[in-house]
């Protein structure tokens, strides 16, 4: 099936289905010798999991990584690596009342319609399960980029109606909902408990924000950083939209607005511009400033109240989807857009480094 490797130079392909026997991902281009621990990988898994608190589904899946080939003794040999994280607490006997109906809001009508099968279990392949190998490999790329000084935060936003008002990076991780905001953060978590309650979900806005990146990473044209960006965001299950910078707001202001006057740093020597409606990114190309995105999740479309829907034959049909679900995907879907910036981020360095490498011959 075509559709599951991303990346130029640094290249991910995953793998599994959610109610399979695991899910993971093959990683090429990493260069040989680097370090790199598998307790490096697992705290990135760690915050993926699922079961971490009442705001997230009950599905206790340790998410433990095994290496199954290209590191060895802490090093990495330059050939490809392979993540396998084996799918422990899956409770598939939940959708055998489920498995010839459409259910509404996910992938079961579409990948039938293309491929005439599907794997019905908590949403196969296209089940947010499949990210777990992202994040993986994500880990493996924030450790590229670490060495630049490259940092990536992401966190929560907006639940339902409820705004993060401060953005402190320290809070993001103290909370259950992954909210720079401890007050919003409560009122976050006391909704999305609420709503629970009722069988139903909410969805949300996850903000990110990319430290020291430098100036000049993407490619003109078809390749360009924002649009690599906006692909892998919109590739993560449950997004729905994305923005960079001023985004859609920008539609509303003028050009002498909207423009990032340029100015040199006295102490550092570096140009730099004095706002940052642009994100971070202009023609395509960093500008070393924060790249700043936004990205829609929609509300989990597992809920437990009764929906009209059909069967695959067409016949009218009532549904209650039963399983262990998220009630907001958001404080999950955190690491996986650190992860999927982090490969976007490696390729694209990767390219320039190869693009000068070349220019110096």
């Amino acid at each position: 099936m075509a559709g599951n490797t991303f990346g130029t130079l640094f290249k991910i392909t995953t793998f599994g289905e959610s109610h399979g026997k695991a899910v993971g991902v093959l990683i090429d281009g990493v260069k040989p010798n680097m370090k790199i621990s598998e307790k490096e990988i697992q705290q990135e898994l760690n915050r993926r999991r699922p079961g971490q608190s009442k705001v997230t589904t009950s599905r206790n899946e340790s998410d433990q990584v095994e290496i199954l080939s290209g590191i060895f003794e802490g090093r990495t040999l330059g050939t490809p690596i392979c993540l396998l994280i084996w799918n422990k607490d899956q409770n598939s006997e939940a959708y055998d009342e489920l498995k010839d109906l459409l259910r509404p809001g996910h992938a079961g009508f579409t990948y039938l319609a293309k491929y005439g099968i599907q794997d019905y279990r908590g949403g196969g392949r296209a089940s947010g399960r499949e990210t777990a190998g992202r994040v993986a490999a994500g880990a493996v790329a924030k450790h590229i980029l670490a060495k630049q000084g490259i940092q990536i935060f992401a966190y929560t936003k907006e639940i339902g109606d409820i705004q993060a008002k401060k953005i402190n990076l320290k809070e993001i991780e103290k909370n259950s909902v992954r909210c720079p905001d401890p007050l919003a953060a409560k009122k976050m978590e006391n909704r999305i408990l609420q709503v629970k309650k009722q069988g139903d979900s909410l969805g949300g806005v996850i903000e990110a924000v990319v430290k020291n990146c430098p100036a000049g990473l993407g490619e003109p044209v078809f390749d360009k950083l924002e649009a690599d960006l906006a692909k892998a965001l919109m590739s993560i299950p449950a997004v729905k939209g994305f923005e960079i910078g001023s985004g859609f707001s920008s539609s509303r202001m003028k050009g002498s607005e909207h423009n990032d006057e340029f100015y040199k740093d006295k102490k550092t020597g570096r140009i730099r511009t004095k706002t940052n409606y642009a994100g971070g990114i202009l023609g395509g190309i960093s500008t070393g400033e924060d790249i700043i995105i936004r990205i829609a999740v929609k509300p989990t479309s597992s809920i437990g109240i009764e929906q009209n829907t059909i069967d695959v034959k067409g016949k009218k049909k009532r549904i209650k989807v039963e399983g262990r679900h998220d009630p907001c995907i958001c404080p999950r879907v955190v690491p996986v857009v650190e992860a999927m910036i982090a490969l976007v981020l490696t390729d694209h360095l990767m390219r320039q480094d190869h693009l000068q490498n070349k220019s110096e011959k």
